[in-house]
């Protein structure tokens, strides 16, 4: 993880090279870098549908901000230009565009959304131009033989859903299992491997699927539609605003399956608040992070670290969300794989680097879990463990598992 110790070290090592004369710039020609700053660039959804993963953005945003006032990365500053894209594909080739060819960034990091990061995956690649640690689930993100400049930090979506089908297989073979899923290929590639997951018995298990768009006001009929099917186990594949919609609604109706909400849509403050503390109690997900509320890492050092780092940087609600917390750890990430670069930050060393972290981690991943990438495993994060809501904080329980 990145502490003081090491803000401290990267300063000492910049002054060093500074008074010696060694500092031989090796990335004066590259756009983005100078002596004294690296230019990197993302887009967020600060506005429109997935407007509550906007946190992520201000997260990085913040964690750059504090690694300049300890002196940046080895000597120099972070200049993080993150830009509104309102989760709309046609504005996220506009404004990667912008960043590259006006703004002058070294590269692009940490963007959010599937359709967004592969709308502009072929831009990006044709000018091998590193995307790195983009928030995205599906499989076809990480594609080291077609697009070997992306690299996202997400689990798959379709390993996430394999671990609720093995979960459910072995604890409830009998379940009738009603399905809810955005319209989209990510949530289709999800909903296959659940399938893929479940083995022969899916045919008889899913008693029904309902889809559902992004920009759909409610999902208030898919979940009735849903209800009526006789489920008693509900899979809610949906972003933030969709998943509390969804168990809302079952709460209100008076139905009362087993529920399971992806990884991405298991924020307290994003999505449980707004659902209902009270009518989000029993809910499950994959977890791969902890949970700072949870009073079993109450003296965990790294959540110390982000209560600090919240205190200063961020405001007190953003202590609970797990899309902030999400947001300190790949920004963590990035500064580790900034600093292996040396004075080196040309794109193929910044993207050599990325492809070589072994056994990682920061202050949000649980024990057991590490971050792994090589120039053929372009999926950083392939573990998690079921944990389930008890309307204060995420309780874990069973092993961690590998989808």
């Amino acid at each position: 993880m990145i502490t003081r110790r090491f803000l401290l070290q990267s300063v000492a090592v910049a002054t060093a090279y500074s008074a010696q004369g060694f500092r031989t710039v090796r990335a004066a020609n590259v756009p983005g870098v100078t002596d004294t700053e690296i230019k990197i660039g993302q887009t967020m959804p600060y506005s429109g549908p997935a407007s509550a993963y906007g946190v992520i953005g201000r997260a990085e945003a913040a964690y750059f901000r504090m690694i300049n006032e300890n002196g940046g990365i080895n000597g120099r500053k972070i200049n993080l230009i993150t830009i509104d894209d309102s989760y709309s594909p046609p504005k996220t080739v506009e404004q990667t565009r912008r960043l590259v060819e006006q703004e002058g960034v070294a590269f692009i990091f940490g963007s959010l959304g599937d359709p967004t990061n592969l709308a502009v995956r072929q831009y990006l690649n044709d000018n091998k131009i590193p995307q790195l640690f983009v928030a995205a689930l599906a499989e076809s993100v990480a594609d080291p033989e077609h697009y070997p400049w992306t690299i996202p930090l997400h689990n798959a979506a379709s390993s996430e859903q394999r671990v609720y089908a093995k979960y459910i297989l072995a604890t409830k073979p009998n379940a009738r299992i009603g399905v809810l899923y955005q319209n989209d290929p990510v949530s289709k590639i999800g909903l296959r491997a659940f399938r893929e997951g479940l083995g022969p018995k899916a045919e008889s298990m899913i008693v029904k699927e309902v889809s559902f768009e992004v920009t759909d006001p409610t999902v208030d009929s898919e979940v009735i539609s849903l209800q009526a099917s006789g489920a008693d186990t509900f899979m809610i594949g949906a972003a933030p605003k969709g998943a509390a919609q969804a168990i809302r609604k079952a709460y209100d109706l008076g139905w009362a399956p087993d529920r399971f909400v992806i990884n991405a849509a298991s924020s307290i403050e994003g999505v449980m608040k707004p659902a209902g503390l009270e009518k989000s109690k029993g809910v499950i997900t994959a977890a791969y992070g902890k949970d700072p509320t949870d009073p079993r890492w109450k003296d965990d050092p790294g959540v110390k670290e982000w209560a600090a780092f919240v205190a200063k940087y961020l405001s007190a609600t953003d202590f609970k969300d797990g899309f902030a917390f999400y947001g300190y750890h790949v920004a963590i990430v990035m500064a580790h794989v900034l600093k292996q670069c040396g004075d080196d930050l040309s794109r193929d060393n910044v993207l050599r680097q990325a492809l070589s972290l072994k056994d990682f981690t920061t202050p949000l991943l649980l024990p057991g879990i590490t971050i792994n990438t090589s120039p053929t495993n372009y999926v950083p994060l392939r573990q998690f463990q079921l944990a389930r809501f008890n309307g204060e904080n995420w309780e874990l329980f069973g092993d961690v598992l590998t989808g």
